[in-house]
């Protein structure tokens, strides 16, 4: 079982406080507030770590998937849009648009698309996410 680990501090006010975070493995860190959280200032947020966690996570799901059916991919590239509303009296993650775009020789564009679809279907951060969050996928071969 492997376990991973981050740490956030929050000092101050919700609209005028600042935050930062650090991952336990010290490979990346930084600061966010509630400006670059719900109003587009430029810096980071909790949403966009999801976003690259979803992105990373679908990219190797993808591979092993394309691999263990025979058809390794040479490239496979996600990018994701992870998307913040205000619900009722609070925010919540609504959606995450994925969009994937792969080598993949020898492969025809409807079995890598059913690949593509079980990957995100079934990778450990989608699945964290399921029955919460909507997921969409955009996969083309390239």
């Amino acid at each position: 079982m492997t376990t991973s680990r981050a740490s956030a501090v929050w000092e101050g006010k919700l609209r005028d406080g600042k935050g930062s975070f650090k991952a336990g493995s010290g490979a990346f860190g930084g600061a966010y507030s509630f400006r670059t959280r719900f109003e587009g200032a430029a810096g980071t947020n909790p949403e966009e770590l999801i976003a690259a966690a979803q992105a990373a996570c679908l990219s190797m799901a993808l591979a092993a998937g394309l691999e263990q059916g025979g058809t390794p991919a040479t490239r496979v590239e996600t990018t994701a849009a992870c998307t913040i509303e205000k619900v009722g009296a609070g925010f919540k993650i609504t959606t995450i648009d994925l969009k994937v775009r792969a080598t993949v020789p020898g492969i025809d564009a409807a079995k890598f698309a059913a690949a593509a679809e079980a990957a995100k279907d079934g990778c450990p951060v989608a699945t964290a996410l399921k029955g919460n969050v909507r997921l969409t996928l955009d996969a083309k071969l390239e």
